[in-house]
Order: C-alpha cells, then sequence, then structure tokens
C-alpha cells in the first residue's frame, strides 16, 4: 500500500458497508490515518467500539467526524491535512428516493458538489466517487440523481488541474450483503420459516462482492484520469437464480419462493456502459474507462472537423454480460465472509 504510506484518507458515508471494507483492507497498512464522515452518531459509536476490539493495535488509525454532505461547513471541517477522499456519502435506496426525490437530490447531487469544491479549496490530490448502475439510462429518482452526480463530477474535473486535485468516479452493480441488500433479508426470511420473496425471477442484475468494490476503487484512484468514469466488468444473474443459490446455502425451500412484484421504480435489467459511452470507452481488461470530453462550449469549429471514429463496444448490461447459473452463483455468494459468518452460525 506505498501508495497511501503515511497518508490521510477520508472516506464520506464511511460508516456503511464500503467504509467498513475500507478499513478491513487498509487499518494493518501503512496508511497515516483514516477519516470516518458521518452523520450518525450511533454507527460510528458502534464502529469505534467494532475496531477497538478486533484491531486494538491500529485501531487509533480511524478518526470519527460527524457532519453532513449537504452542509459544506461540515466537510470543510473534515478535510484540514486530508491527501485523499472516497467519497460514498449517497442515499441508494430506490424506493424511499421514488417517495423523497428532492432528499436525494440534497444529498446525492448537491451533497457530491460540496465534498468536490471543499476537497479542491483544501488541496486534496485525489478523489474517487462512488456510483452506480442505476445512473446509466436512468428511470428512477436514484439513478436520476446519480446520473447528476456523475455530471458534477465530471464538469468539477476540468475546472481544476489534475495535477492539483484529480476527480475520478466508479460506476458498479449490486453489491452482494452490502446494508439494505436482499441476501441478509433472505437468509432472515430462511430462517423464520418463511418464503423468500422476490420481486421478478426474471430481472438481472449485476452482482459484486465489497471487496470487488474497493478493488474498483483503488483502480480508479491509480490508473484513472481526471473525470473518468470506471466500470468493471461484474458477471450477472437473475433474481430466480439468486434466490435459489441462497436457498440452497441456507436450506430454504425452492419451490416456495413467493414473487410479491416490481417494486416502485425499478428496472428489468441495469447498465454499466451506456451505448453513447460506448464511442469513446477503453477497454482496459477487467474494467472499462470512460474518458471525459474535452471539448469546451465552442461548437462552431467543429464544422470543419469530422469526429472521430466511433468505437465498435455496444450497451454492457446485466442481459448481456456473463450471465451465471445457480451454481456459479452460490459459489460467488459463499465466498464472502458475511456469508460464513451466517453459516458458521448454522454449524456448516
Amino acid at each position: 500500500m506505498s501508495l497511501f504510506k503515511n497518508k490521510t484518507l477520508l472516506i464520506t458515508g464511511g460508516t456503511g458497508s464500503f467504509g467498513n471494507a475500507v478499513l478491513n483492507r487498509f487499518l494493518k497498512t501503512d496508511i497515516g490515518e483514516i477519516r470516518i464522515f458521518s452523520r450518525d452518531e450511533k454507527k460510528q459509536d458502534d464502529m469505534r467500539h467494532e475496531f477497538q476490539s478486533r484491531m486494538p493495535e491500529v485501531a487509533d488509525k480511524i478518526k470519527f467526524y460527524i457532519g453532513d454532505v449537504r452542509d459544506i461547513a461540515s466537510v470543510r471541517n473534515a478535510m484540514h491535512g486530508v491527501d485523499y477522499i472516497f467519497h460514498a456519502a449517497a442515499l441508494k435506496q430506490v424506493p424511499s428516493c421514488e417517495f423523497f426525490p428532492i432528499e436525494a437530490v440534497k444529498t446525492n447531487v448537491l451533497g457530491t458538489e460540496n465534498v468536490l469544491t471543499a476537497a479542491i479549496d483544501a488541496g486534496v490530490k485525489n478523489i474517487v466517487c462512488l456510483s452506480t448502475d442505476k445512473a446509466a439510462y436512468p428511470v428512477n429518482a436514484m439513478g436520476t440523481s446519480k446520473a447528476m452526480m456523475e455530471k458534477v463530477i465530471v464538469a468539477k474535473s476540468r475546472t481544476v488541474s489534475p495535477d492539483k486535485t484529480k476527480i475520478c468516479c466508479t460506476r458498479y452493480g449490486n453489491v452482494m450483503c452490502s446494508r439494505g441488500s436482499v441476501i441478509p433479508l433472505w437468509i432472515d426470511q430462511i430462517r423464520a420459516g418463511n418464503p423468500i420473496t422476490i420481486t421478478d425471477p426474471t430481472m438481472t442484475r449485476f452482482i459484486m462482492s465489497l471487496d470487488e468494490a474497493v478493488d474498483l476503487v483503488l483502480f480508479a484512484f491509480e490508473h484513472g484520469e481526471s473525470g473518468d468514469i470506471l466500470v468493471q466488468k461484474a458477471p450477472a444473474c437473475t433474481i430466480k437464480t439468486q434466490a435459489e443459490a441462497v436457498c440452497e446455502l441456507f436450506g430454504g425451500d425452492k419451490d416456495n419462493i413467493k414473487v410479491i412484484g416490481i417494486r416502485h421504480g425499478e428496472k428489468m435489467y441495469e447498465t454499466l456502459l451506456t451505448n453513447e459511452e460506448c464511442a469513446n470507452a477503453i477497454d482496459m481488461g477487467d474494467f472499462y474507462r470512460v474518458p471525459c470530453d474535452k471539448r469546451g462550449l465552442n461548437y462552431d469549429k467543429y464544422f470543419n472537423q469530422g469526429d472521430a471514429e466511433r468505437n465498435t463496444l455496444t450497451e454492457f448490461n446485466s442481459n448481456n454480460t456473463a450471465l451465471l447459473d445457480v451454481e456459479a452463483t452460490k459459489e460467488k455468494i459463499a465466498s464472502l465472509q458475511y456469508i460464513q459468518d451466517e453459516l458458521a452460525k448454522e454449524g456448516k
């Protein structure tokens, strides 16, 4: 972790699943300090006690800051001496954002503007912002607010020299067993003897682990250029396949899965890379890089200059990526530490 040696990293929304994954990955390295910025003092206190108990020799590297990305003054208060930022603070639940769309705008759009403004003013060297597949061809308030967040990130990257502050964005799909995700709910339903509930059996979703989400952010941190959106080539599966995999792992009844219908604002499949982005996307092996459009607003000059030839890439979505079967999905789910801990509780 030499890139982070003696550096100070700030994680907004740091008490969430992503923040916990970063702490587990980084805390025992040569990083100098990790600042957790969030608005929930209870979650911060729980996190403080957990890491003091599990990693007492390095827990002093964690510093906690109460604040809200909606309040730029509280963001500025956490910025002094910060070298790098992982911006994860967001409203993420699709149905709740449908009912309270302005709240999604305040956190996801205006909150991101506050973080970037404060970071640039403080001379932060590198910022990676976390987005979602729902920002590509958005149909719901959460995805629309994240799409606008991405626009803010790209626009902000044009206003500052990358030698001073580099700003990148990552976009990824569903993170299995993250807070508020469906697998922990299904496990609880199985243990209660109830049928597990799914929205639509043919719905597809990209799936990845928390460790893979951290890998994507680190890849963007190291290899991204300012204004980039970086995407990981993730596999996908149907909701039915994922539900059956969890049933096989935890002894649920695959023949007693209850279909409850699509919730507010949900799509049948998600997109990680749009057709329009494919025109300029760069294939980097396990990742796609969508570079920032560096052209200015003076379009007159383009009457005499043709556009570069378009790439042959096409839209990358959860229907045309590698679709996992039940066995492959079960193997991927079973590799998660959360699942291993839950299986251990049952003596499996």
